[in-house]
């Protein structure tokens, strides 16, 4: 299973990262994010919305692939994972949570920004890596200084990325894909303008297949 959610994220190279603020956005987002090819979204847990976004999203288009981001705790994983999340993502390395995630079978991208917050994952047997905040932690420079040492890891960088910089993090060998939230802004799920959303995720599939 892990193998074929690594690849599915790799073909995809971009995933959009959405905090809703209601239900009832769920669906039109999830159908906008398909329609521009890109069939992916990590929800993140800092609405009161998110388990029960990903729940109706998985329910109805049980071919999106679905994660839960901003988890802090084994109860947000728990409720994620309940709810139809096929990957958990963390801003930070929580030893609980990435072992509770372990044990439910469940990948978990947990947050680092260092070479010992690295240590920590692997140690826990994670190769898949969050590189978080990307752009205030020195961005493409830091992150290649990062990968360097650890050449079995793969990473995600999330944080400071748009369609400026895309292209930059993708050409980086040990980039499996990038988180972004600049596809799905909160003003266009405010507004409901889903047109919106769906273009600039289009325009973010055009630019990473650039860089396949």
């Amino acid at each position: 299973m892990k193998s074929t959610l690594y690849d599915r994220i790799r073909t995809l190279r971009v995933i959009p990262v959405v905090t809703l603020p209601k239900l009832d956005q769920a669906i039109p987002l999830a159908e906008s994010l398909m329609a521009a090819g890109l069939p992916c979204a990590e929800i993140t847990f800092r609405t009161e919305a998110a388990a029960k976004a990903i729940h109706a999203i998985a329910k109805r288009h049980p071919k999106m692939l679905l994660g839960a981001g901003t988890v802090l705790s084994k109860n947000d994983a728990d409720r994620a994972i309940d709810a139809g999340a096929q990957f958990i993502v963390s801003p930070g390395s929580n030893p609980h949570v990435i072992d509770h995630c372990i044990s439910r079978n469940v990948p978990i991208f947990p947050g680092v920004a260092t070479p010992t917050e690295v240590e920590l994952a692997l140690s826990h047997g994670i190769g898949v890596l969050k590189f978080f905040p990307a752009g205030a932690m020195g961005g493409v420079t830091m992150l290649k200084a990062l990968a360097g040492p650890f050449p079995n890891v793969w990473f995600i960088p999330t944080g400071g990325i748009d369609e400026k910089n895309l292209g930059e993090y993708l050409a980086i060998p040990k980039v499996l894909a990038c988180g972004g939230s600049w596809m799905v802004k909160q003003e266009w799920l405010n507004d409901g303008d889903f047109d919106r959303v769906r273009e600039t995720a289009a325009q973010a599939v055009s630019l990473a297949s650039k860089t396949a």
